[in-house]
């Protein structure tokens, strides 16, 4: 167990957390909310020690073991993939170490002997005889292959250094476990793993994510980090974002009855709660529901950007048409024959186990750069809008947000004021005196919204999408994903957001070094789809896990 008592923390004049009591009990999985710089990160830094706050004290179970996922990627350069693994373990790390010396010495002695014998026996209770087959099969489940176990930290690629420093949180089943962000730079099949591995963890999880699937998939309650408290809400992330939307409508229909309220309110709870039995985590988050009161729910005090695309006119039949594409950078083939055509109503999924295919795919289709082969033409009819993985380029000048904005205002518009450049602005949250604020000094969340206010000025009836939720909070991400599955227009997107993708497309294309597969499904279905497996194994030329 977990016990925060009187949590305060300081910085300067600024009160991040004031007063928390909260409890996280053994068996369940917390995923950790809240708005960007409401302190989610920090708050789990201060239950690991390495933050310490300014009142109050976190009490742990008396030899509960806690594993947290390190995000310093060069800390374990100068070791070996295998042993930075184990090294997650770190009493059984200290005792082999021991015992390695003492094994190692040229005058062994008796005593040395005797301390032998103890360590061994500590050794084999830990599971040590195990650990390096049990490393090595969590390493392959994440992806990371054997010719890698024994490679330096420092001379595997980047992208593998995040797996295993998520293999090494994982390993021997800590008692408590600290993740943030453990999807970042996980492609969906390991992230599918993740899930799994989570949902059956018998004991303590706190997890920050943006990542609202993996959220639902594997947390019994929600920690919501809000206005300098933290409360837990049973259920998942949907479950807490639905039932807190409902409460907020309830309270402001003032004219409806109380018991009217009380009534859907409760319908509302039996039928999450019915639905999570057919979850992974069913028995516990059920459990949790079916003890769940109407007092225990409260409407978010979050603010929801208002993101509305609103096209000048409907497309016509010639959206986009790809004919032969191909694309290689560094002698490696990204993506050929790449050939197909946007239909009407096509909401697209784009797909490759490569992520520099697609992006270098939109860069082409909208003609930020050359493809090797092939062309795309798009339809005379379309007005379309961009949100690019990177954006450094659109703020290379050092412009107050309002003159930020005014630059890209299309020809189309004529009557351009405070007001008009405002309106924009504020439906994403910059309001009063932040329009005037100077775009050098922008977070990355921040600089995302900008673009996303750019995309609206546009009145696109086409959107193509790459990454979009890379940098927004939970909110930003909810508001964006609602506006894309409402929108009338023609989507093109490539996010790690599972959800995302699910909710709103209803065709697939994923791009290979062999050619193109194209389906009209939802992502989930895709996935699932034992001949689309056959032939995505094919056409990358390997064994699909």
């Amino acid at each position: 167990m977990i016990t925060v008592n009187n949590l305060t923390l300081n910085f300067g004049t600024r009160v991040l957390f004031d007063e928390v009591n909260v409890q996280f009990t053994s068996g369940n999985c917390y995923g950790v909310i809240g708005a960007n710089g409401a302190g989610k990160s920090t708050f789990l830094k201060i239950v690991s020690g390495e933050v310490e706050s300014t009142k109050g004290k976190v009490e742990i179970t008396p030899g509960a073991r806690m594993a947290v996922l390190k995000q310093d990627h060069f800390q374990f350069d100068n070791n070996t993939v295998l042993d930075t693994v184990l090294m997650g373990h770190q009493p059984l790390w200290e005792i082999s170490q021991e015992r390695a010396d003492i094994y190692n010495k040229p005058d062994f002695s008796e005593a040395d002997g005797m301390r032998a014998g103890e360590l061994e026996e500590q050794f084999g209770e830990m599971g040590g005889y195990e650990a390096e087959s049990d490393a090595g099969s969590l390493l392959g489940s994440l992806g990371v292959k054997e010719e890698h176990h024994h490679s330096l930290m420092k001379d595997i690629p980047s992208i593998l250094k995040v797996r295993v420093l998520l293999a090494q949180a994982l390993f021997g089943n800590p008692d408590i476990l600290l993740l943030d962000e453990p999807t970042n730079g996980l492609d969906i099949e390991t992230i599918t793993w993740l899930e799994d591995f989570l949902a059956d963890y018998p004991n303590i999880v706190l997890v920050v994510s943006h990542d609202r699937h993996f959220l639902d998939a594997v947390c019994t309650h929600i920690a919501d980090v809000d206005r300098k408290k933290i409360k837990v809400f049973s259920g998942n992330y949907t479950f807490w974002y639905e039932s807190s939307q409902l409460m907020a409508k309830q309270i402001a229909d003032k004219n409806k009855k109380v018991e009217d309220k009380r009534k859907a309110m409760m319908e509302f709870i039996a039928r999450f709660s019915a639905n999570a039995s057919k979850s992974r985590q069913a028995t516990a988050r059920k459990k949790a529901l079916d003890k769940l009161t109407l007092e225990d729910i409260e409407p978010s005090h979050r603010k929801y950007p208002g993101i509305i695309f609103q096209p000048l006119r409907e497309p016509g039949n010639n959206i986009l048409s790809v004919s032969n594409l191909e694309k290689s950078i560094e002698g490696r083939t990204l993506f050929s024959d790449v050939s197909f055509t946007v239909n009407k109503g096509d909401k697209i999924a784009f797909y490759s186990k490569d992520p520099l295919a697609v992006t270098h795919f939109f860069e082409i289709i909208n003609g930020n750069e050359d493809p090797d082969k092939g062309s795309s033409e798009w339809g005379v009819t379309i007005t379309k809008a961009y949100l690019p993985v990177e954006n450094g380029d659109f703020f290379d000048k050092d412009l107050n947000l309002m003159d930020w904005l005014r630059q890209w205002v299309p020809d189309h518009v004529t009557d351009v004021d405070e007001p008009f450049l405002r309106g924009f602005l504020g439906k994403m949250l910059f309001s009063g005196e932040e329009i005037y604020k100077k775009t050098s000094v922008l977070s990355g969340g921040e600089k995302v919204r900008c673009m996303i206010s750019r995309m609206m000025l546009q009145n696109p009836n086409a959107i193509v999408l790459d990454q979009p939720t890379n940098h927004l909070d939970l909110e930003s991400i909810q508001a964006f994903n609602e506006q894309c599955v409402e929108y009338k227009g023609i989507v093109l997107l490539s996010s790690h957001d599972h959800t995302f993708m699910h909710t709103v497309a209803n065709r697939i294309i994923e791009l290979t070094p062999n050619g193109i597969i194209d389906r009209l499904s939802t992502v989930d279905d895709y996935l699932q789809d034992e001949r689309v497996k056959k032939l995505r194994a094919e056409m990358y030329g390997e064994a699909m896990v």
